[in-house]
């Protein structure tokens, strides 16, 4: 690519998104319950039995959601949960967050100790005051820890 193409691109492009850190989602969850397995690949439920939020959105994860995850060939897991939170307000919001966990290269040892955990949550609500949460996108981090995942949201700005 010449100098010229390679700053057309980037004018074409624009600037690079920024993120800005909006909540914090904390899910208890029990132990898997296998639910099919296939040569390499394994597809687990998670129940999601509780937990909360902090930070610009806060309240409670309602128990009741679970996370569908599928253990790959590749040694990475796919993870697809669905959940709601109540809002200290009593608003509901539905929460979808799809997400790959894998380690990061060099790393071994088991699911909690992966180095690469991140989500893409997309959230719906009727509640006037939280349409914000619908009018963008947000990109997760996340951890495992003690029967919790914990996923640290923030919102991509332009």
């Amino acid at each position: 690519m010449t100098s010229t193409s390679t700053r057309t691109a980037a004018a074409v492009a624009g600037p690079v998104p920024a993120l800005r850190y909006a909540f914090t989602i904390v899910a208890r969850v029990d132990p898997y319950i296998p639910l099919m397995g296939r040569a390499a690949e394994q597809l687990e439920l998670i129940p999601i039995t509780g937990g909360h939020v902090s930070g610009e959105l806060a309240g409670d994860v309602v128990a009741g959601g679970a996370d569908w995850c599928t253990a790959r060939a590749d040694d990475a897991f796919q993870v697809e949960a669905r959940y709601g939170i109540r809002t200290q307000d009593g608003h509901y919001v539905d929460v979808v967050n799809t997400g790959i966990l894998r380690h990061l290269d060099g790393e071994t040892g088991d699911s909690q100790h992966m180095g690469y955990f991140m989500t893409s949550p997309v959230f719906r609500t009727a509640a006037p005051e939280l349409q914000w949460l619908t009018r963008s996108a947000f990109v997760g981090r996340a951890r495992v820890f003690d029967g919790n995942t914990s996923i640290d949201v923030y919102e991509i700005t332009a």
